[in-house]
């Protein structure tokens, strides 16, 4: 067996309509077409894959405890333009850069909690000159 890419990741939440819309409204992602399970629940969209999958649970049957998912990630273009975004609707955000490969990491977290980063080329650094995170000693 050789593993292809990640297929999607699956996320519990008590709080469907805000996480929906913040993965359409910051990550730009389609709530699309989903199978008519017995549950509510969205798929989001990025391009022709729905690469996450919303699942409503009431609180009692909420996600608790430490083991929770640490993070997952997005390759994406458009560095200068997403943070623009996340200014404006007053996101919190923090930027890593992966040592050794000069992957731009921007660090963000949905409604729920859960840790996401948008991974951008290194060429795209030189796009936010007003990032100090990006700032080239």
């Amino acid at each position: 067996m050789a593993l292809i890419r990640l297929d999607h990741v699956n996320i519990r939440t008590g709080n469907l309509a805000a996480m929906t819309a913040f993965y359409e409204e910051v990550l730009g992602l389609t709530n699309g077409e989903r199978p008519a399970f017995g549950f509510p629940g969205a798929w989001l969209y990025c391009g022709d894959v729905a690469a996450v999958h919303l699942i409503e649970v009431t609180e009692a049957a909420a996600p608790s405890g430490s083991l929770q998912l640490e993070h997952f990630a997005f390759a994406a273009k458009g560095l200068a333009d997403f943070l623009t975004q996340l200014r404006r609707r007053g996101e919190t955000y923090r930027i890593g850069v992966v040592p050794g490969l000069g992957i731009v990491q921007v660090n963000i977290h949905d409604p729920d909690g859960n840790h996401i980063h948008i991974d951008f080329d290194p060429a795209e650094a030189a796009s936010v000159p007003d990032e100090p995170a990006l700032a080239v000693a």
